[in-house]
């Protein structure tokens, strides 16, 4: 791909201070949530953000469309920082109400970000007086039916005049779905926007969402716990699937790739506990040395996954491995991926060297 990518993220972290008690002294916890995180995101592209719950897979989400100010790094829209727009610094070329309405989300549980005393048509109406002061009454209320029609809620009359509890958890969805796309925005998050959903309506909204993605050209990133779901939305699309692991992002490539032919260990986990990507190959026992996933606030050293890792060596405790090309558009942070690291003469570790690490098993993921 050529010219300036619509999103641009560079070695980006978001930290978190846990809170203390009245009581306690010292330095906070800190969970990175997302640490050294870059990414570009193009124009009509689809990316699939994968993981366990925990890995931080929605706060990369939400730092991608300005929602989460990051803690380190840049984040960029058209070669524009965007908080540096935010907080008017420096000569800015994009103002940053036009990114906001540029990036929008759709959040998991619709229910909650309708307003529950207004009708649908109301709802819809709001957004289109921020940002098209100047289109009639008449013209904003035949959009708003338009889109509704557009999204399969028929006679859109009908559900225009309805309350957002009248409504299935579905029809919920598409009203989001409208609303995000009457900004005529750039791009829009969907995180977990079908995982509340039935799991007969999920390839429906899915297929819509892609459907909607060809007509307005938008760019999608989807975020997901199952990795069956992101397949199907990536590859459809000619997209690419980004697998998280403890705030980093492991391995993205064409989905596809990362289904059939992952590379990194991580992600042959992802595709082994997923029963609808059985290979047939897969081994009947996961392929982790340990279930327990980290403490967010106390990583491994070096590679984080090298505790569960059954192919970990010494070289994984001792550095964390840049991304890299594993093919086109294929980038994966491994060691194994590199002929001629020093991996591959180093010992491989046992259990009991997992325990000089420091590390502790997670009581309960905090962020996500």
């Amino acid at each position: 791909m050529t010219g300036e990518p619509l999103i641009s993220l560079d070695g980006v972290e978001v930290h978190f201070e846990e809170s203390q008690g009245l009581l306690e002294f010292g330095d906070p916890d800190v969970v990175k949530a997302v640490d050294g995180v870059s990414l570009d995101i193009e124009e009509n592209d689809v990316v699939a953000l994968v993981g366990e719950s925990g890995c931080g897979k929605t706060t990369l989400g939400k730092t991608t469309i300005g929602l989460q100010r990051p803690t380190g790094g840049s984040v960029r829209y058209r070669g524009q920082d965007i908080w540096d727009a935010k907080d008017g610094n420096g000569d800015v070329a994009i103002p940053y109400d036009e990114i906001r309405r540029s990036l929008q989300i759709i959040h998991q549980d619709p229910g909650s970000a309708l307003n529950p005393n207004r009708r649908v048509m109301k709802i819809l109406e709001d957004p289109l007086k921020r940002w098209q002061s100047g289109m009639s009454t008449g013209d904003r209320r035949r959009e708003i039916l338009s889109m509704l029609e557009r999204v399969g809620m028929t006679p859109p009359a009908d559900y225009a005049g309805r309350y957002p509890h009248q409504l299935s958890g579905g029809e919920q969805q598409r009203v989001a779905l409208v609303r995000a796309l009457l900004m005529d925005p750039d791009m829009i998050l969907a995180d977990e926007a079908i995982s509340a959903l039935d799991v007969s309506l999920r390839v429906e909204m899915m297929d819509l969402l892609l459907e909607l993605q060809d007509q307005f050209d938008t760019s999608f990133v989807f975020v997901s716990h199952d990795l069956s779901n992101a397949r199907y939305l990536a590859s459809h699309a000619g997209g690419r699937i980004g697998v998280m692991y403890l705030g980093q992002l492991v391995e993205i490539g064409p989905a596809e790739e990362i289904v059939t032919d992952p590379k990194h260990p991580y992600t042959k986990v992802l595709r082994w506990a997923t029963p609808d990507l059985h290979t047939g190959t897969d081994a009947a026992e996961p392929p982790v040395r340990t279930i327990d996933i980290p403490d967010p606030q106390n990583p491994p050293r070096g590679c984080r996954f090298h505790t569960r890792c059954p192919d970990a060596r010494e070289a994984c405790r001792r550095a964390h491995p840049d991304s890299v090309g594993a093919g086109t558009d294929h980038e994966v942070a491994c060691f194994r991926e590199v002929d001629d690291h020093e991996y591959w003469s180093s010992t491989p570790l046992t259990e009991t060297d997992d325990s000089a690490d420091g590390t502790a098993p997670a009581q309960s993921p905090t962020t996500d």
